[in-house]
């Protein structure tokens, strides 16, 4: 049932009510006044009969009758002669009011009041003056029906009035359906017109606010979503030129190892011969070869010593643990009078290829920049793990940070440490330490590190 209609139906209701209540009022007054019609009518009736014809009684019934036939019908009264026998002598003539009509039976009974009859005692008969509302009946009938007529068109014009301006007013109300039809439908350009009336102009604005606020937050949402995307691209092209990196940087440790290496020992080997040779024969010769071979095992110290920093090989042959301490060990050593205490905890947990060479570079990273801009003097790197997460903390004694650190160019050994734990899900974090010096703390999901060596 639409709203239209309910309000019709309404308004309907209402007025019928409101008819049925006039009307109801307007019977009993009708009544009321009925009753009193016929019953003063009735009694003026008999008193005057019983005034007059006393006078006429003297001389005869025929002078009575004379004048009852002279007089005719009173109204709202039959009047009846009767001899002493009970014979009718005579009878009012029938009202000419409104002749042929009567009221209804029903409605005559429920506006007449109870029949009354007067009588009034002759010395030849009696005379009888019985109270006759049909007429009064009648009037109120034709009342009551104009009066049924006249709700009758007041209640279809009511109506169809109401039915006119309900419709003009709901009218916007079927447009505002179809708009959030064709948003519900992914539209968002719909816009509703400015409507007459208070209550349609402000859910049409308030409807327009609601769509340029959804058109904004999908733009928005958009917007981040296009960013997101943009973001994990440049992650997974950070991430892949990182792992390209450190192929290349493996794969010239290999050749330094392997190729370079044997070649270096190669010429060490043939020097020290050839110095061998001519000890007895060429002392310059032998002094030469000999010079050779002290640059041939510089030369291969100095090439074993780029090889952990172009690429743990320890870590690929015997884990996180061993690389990490190869790593303080060759600190220490480079560094003699550096305080460095290592302690590695890791337990079950199980780490890939990428998570253990992000934190073996966390620590490089955090030693060389500890040496390089703190000038610390102690260290502690720490290792622990546990069975979702691992993390590597390193705390130094040195200069600290300074209060502007973060806002400085460069960095840019951090920044892409930084960029290869996120890349693998962790967080990394360098704050200052208590009373002096700088944290550096990775943390790394186990899963999210597990996921990164099977892809």
């Amino acid at each position: 049932m639409t709203l239209r209609l309910k309000i019709n139906l309404i308004v309907g209701t209402l007025t019928l009510l409101f008819i049925a209540a006039v009307i109801l009022l307007q019977l009993r007054s009708l009544r009321e006044a009925v009753h009193e019609e016929v019953v003063a009518a009735n009694r003026v009736a008999a008193q005057m009969l019983n005034r007059t014809v006393s006078r006429y009684a003297a001389q005869g019934g025929p002078a009575i009758l004379n004048f009852l036939q002279g007089m005719g019908r009173v109204r709202s009264n039959d009047i009846t002669l009767l001899d002493r026998e009970g014979q009718e002598l005579y009878r009012s003539p029938p009202s000419l009011y409104k002749t042929g009509r009567d009221a209804p039976a029903w409605f005559a009974q429920l506006v007449s009041p109870p029949i009354s009859t007067q009588a009034i005692d002759l010395p030849d008969g009696k005379l009888l003056v019985r109270a006759n509302a049909s007429r009064a009946a009648l009037d109120a009938w034709d009342y009551v029906r104009q009066l049924l007529i006249v709700s009758l068109l007041l209640l279809l014009a009511v109506n169809a009035l109401v039915f006119w301006l309900v419709g003009s007013s709901v009218r916007p109300f079927g447009q505002i359906v179809g708009a959030l039809n064709q948003l519900q439908a992914g539209r968002l350009d719909v816009r509703l017109p400015r409507f007459a009336g208070t209550e349609a102009a402000a859910i049409g604005s308030a409807f327009n606010r609601m769509v340029d606020q959804l058109e904004h937050q999908f733009e928005t949402e958009g917007r981040a979503l296009r960013a997101e995307l943009q973001l994990s691209n440049s992650r997974e092209l950070t991430r892949w030129i990182d792992q390209q990196i450190e192929r290349e940087r493996h794969m010239i440790a290999r050749e330094l190892h392997d190729e370079l290496g044997q070649s270096v020992t190669a010429m060490r080997s043939m020097a020290l011969s050839i110095a061998q040779r001519m000890h007895a024969l060429d002392p310059q010769a032998e002094a030469a070869a000999r010079l050779i071979a002290d640059e041939s095992s510089r030369l291969y110290d100095a090439m074993h010593g780029m090889i952990p920093r172009l690429t743990p090989l320890l870590l690929d042959n015997f884990g996180l643990t061993e690389a990490l301490r190869d790593l303080v060990e060759r600190t220490r050593l480079s560094q003699p009078d550096l305080r460095l205490t290592l302690s590695i905890e890791l337990g079950q947990s199980v780490l890939g290829s990428d998570a253990a060479l992000a934190l073996y570079r966390a620590a490089q990273e955090g030693i060389s920049n500890a040496l390089r801009h703190g000038q610390a003097q102690t260290l502690l790197l720490a290792v622990e793990g546990s069975a979702t997460t691992v993390s590597l903390r390193l705390q130094d004694d040195g200069q600290g940070l300074p209060a502007d650190w973060s806002d400085r160019a460069g960095h840019y050994g951090l920044r892409w440490l930084t960029e290869r734990v996120e890349a693998l899900g962790g967080a990394l974090v360098v704050e200052s330490a208590q009373p002096r010096g700088v944290c550096l703390l990775v943390q790394l999901p186990i899963d999210a590190a597990a996921a990164a060596v099977a892809s």
